[in-house]
């Protein structure tokens, strides 16, 4: 028999394995194995809180987000064949979590089947809600849908098919509460506050995401899975707003060291915040996503799974600069390429 805790270990497991999809060539069947492990934790249904990371099309049936490229090729062209809303050109991490199971429909697709779960997640969402980001001076202009917008949703859906029996209905579901809290980084970064300044803000970011995960357990989950943030300072829009010529400003893989910090000073204060929800709550089993490790380690060995090391940095749907980025010429952008193997 498969323990609760050896199963959110084997979700973290194919979540951070993901990253590396079909590049892991002969590597891939212990994978296989974890999935076969995973179908008997016996999820039979799968609830996705988050941004762009889980995102299976809720943004593009948003107002605001139809406009975004995410609706059309070359997102989605590598698995899908078609724009689906994900933020990728294939699969995302919740799509291999989900597997044996029907990927997971977005909340706002019109008369989806949602017998297997429901995904709440939003690119772009932030983890604090708009007007408590406005009030920092900081503007969220693609989406509204934040955490707590995600977390009325779920209330809505559960309080409309199982209220009074959902605990009775979650002791067979997974949840995953994020990744989330990475946006309010990056939008307080790009329009001008200071790391010192983003810092103050994170404590804030994770005490928002802890009272998620609580009320999440208050509508009946057992099995929660809270990821971490990546180390943002190696993504290449960041790279590309704060390049420098100071080398001491970057550190042993070319990230840029102070945006990394507050990645890792938010996921300490999340895991704290986690060991605080299992005191809480002694009959639900909640586990962290350590995805900056992952992140980290796959960094480290990219050339073993296929990457071009020259370009590892680089985006592969973008045009300009030492990155590949142009905060003008977006991915989906008429005349902005894309790189011959996105798989």
């Amino acid at each position: 028999m498969v323990t609760t805790r050896v199963c959110l270990f084997l979700v973290v497991i194919i979540g951070s394995f993901s990253l590396t999809r079909a590049r892991m060539g002969s590597s891939f069947p212990p994978l296989l194995h974890t999935f076969s492990t995973l179908n008997s934790c016996n999820f039979d249904k799968i609830y996705q809180l988050g941004d762009s990371l889980s995102d299976t099309g809720n943004l593009i049936l948003e107002p605001i987000g139809g406009a975004t490229p995410f609706g059309s090729l070359p997102y989605g062209e590598s698995f899908f064949e078609n724009a689906t809303g994900r933020c990728s050109d294939g699969m995302l991490m919740i799509d291999y979590i989900a597997s044996g199971l029907p990927l997971l429909n977005p909340y706002k697709k019109v008369n989806a089947d949602f017998r297997h779960g429901v995904n709440f997640a939003v690119a772009a969402a932030t983890a604090l809600p708009v007007d408590i980001l406005a009030d920092k001076k900081i503007l969220s202009s693609i989406t509204n849908s934040s955490l707590n917008v995600q977390l009325d949703w779920m209330s809505t859906y559960f309080n409309s098919i199982c209220q009074p029996d959902c605990a009775k209905r979650h002791r067979s579901s997974l949840f995953l509460v994020g990744e989330i809290g990475g946006n309010d980084i990056i939008y307080a970064l790009r329009q001008g506050k200071s790391v010192e300044e983003v810092r103050i803000m994170v404590p804030t970011v994770v005490q928002v995401t802890k009272d998620a995960v609580q009320r999440v357990i208050h509508h009946g989950a057992v099995r929660v899975v809270v990821p971490g943030n990546f180390p943002l300072g190696c993504l290449p829009l960041l790279l590309t707003l704060f390049q420098t010529n100071n080398s001491s400003a970057y550190d042993k893989n070319n990230c840029l060291k102070e945006i990394n910090n507050l990645s890792i000073y938010q996921n300490e204060l999340l895991q704290l915040a986690i060991k605080e929800l299992k005191q809480e709550n002694p009959n639900a089993t909640i586990v962290y996503a350590n995805y900056y490790n992952a992140f980290q380690w796959l960094y480290r060995n990219a050339q073993y799974f296929g990457f071009d090391m020259d370009s590892i940095q680089k985006c592969c749907c973008g045009t300009g600069g030492d990155y590949n980025y142009d905060v003008a010429k977006f991915c989906g952008a008429p005349e902005v390429p894309v790189c011959a193997d996105p798989s």
